[in-house]
């Protein structure tokens, strides 16, 4: 075989080499186009989602819908299931349809105390001593009603008590590992869940301006309420005694 000969076999090698990847190169360029042309189911949102919303009730409240996009259009995290959110909750507002995905969700655990925080409720902490607080009775979950003893209105002031507030959640108890520690003066502090007008209000005022207060522990379960009362220096003094008595306690001994 001559010179020549020789570098023609190898061109026309080379050029059979070359003409072979281009044709599995473009085989691979149709599939991927074809592959990116197709369509898939993804779920979105059929209104806006806010921040806080448990997945629970995303599915319970029927909150998403199907639509079918191009595989391209996917977004990263895109679920394929409704089950696969129903443990989490939004960390992100998610808007009307805008794809869901897990991206924009956490669990429980990451949230900590966010994750209990919806509608109108604020997380507020307040700072007791440790029996104010309930210290090592008082739980995470566990729900609590205030108590305050404090100076009424009015010209002649005297001191009253009653509950100010009730049913308040316990985001973060004093003391254990999600409790704050000590401060200097020897206080802890704990965490409530508390609507954000009246209850806030009302504690806040307590806690800030009150005589004396504590946290009360409600039962766990089947929880009620009696009716709302306040007890005054007379109340103290008259009740639970006998006509007689209250006269006496009220007017004196009669001359």
């Amino acid at each position: 075989m001559t010179y020549r000969v020789r570098n023609i076999v190898i061109a026309v090698g080379l050029a059979l080499v070359a003409g072979m990847l281009s044709l599995v190169y473009v085989s691979n360029y149709k599939a991927n186009v074809q592959h990116q042309q197709k369509s898939v189911t993804v779920y979105v949102a059929k209104n806006d989602i806010p921040v806080g919303t448990t997945g629970a009730d995303i599915v319970r409240r029927h909150l998403l819908a199907t639509s079918s996009i191009a595989t391209r259009s996917v977004v990263p995290g895109a679920i394929s299931d409704q089950a696969q959110i129903a443990n989490l909750v939004t960390t992100e507002p998610i808007l009307a349809k805008e794809q869901i995905t897990l991206r924009r969700f956490a669990n429980h655990a990451e949230l900590g105390p966010r994750a209990q925080l919806h509608g109108t409720l604020r997380a507020i902490s307040i700072e007791g001593d440790q029996s104010q607080l309930l210290a090592g009775i008082l739980k995470d979950g566990d729900h609590v009603d205030v108590v305050a003893t404090f100076k009424s209105g009015g010209t002649a002031q005297s001191l009253v008590s009653r509950d100010v507030v009730r049913n308040l959640l316990v985001l973060q108890a004093s003391g254990g590992t999600s409790g704050t520690k000590l401060s200097s003066n020897g206080n802890t502090a704990v965490l409530l869940a508390a609507s954000d007008q009246r209850q806030v209000q009302k504690l806040w005022w307590a806690v800030k301006n009150a005589d004396g207060w504590s946290l009360q522990l409600r039962p766990v379960s089947n929880a009620t309420d009696s009716p709302e009362d306040v007890e005054t220096p007379q109340s103290m003094t008259i009740d639970g005694v006998n006509a007689a008595n209250r006269n006496h306690a009220l007017n004196g001994s009669p001359k």
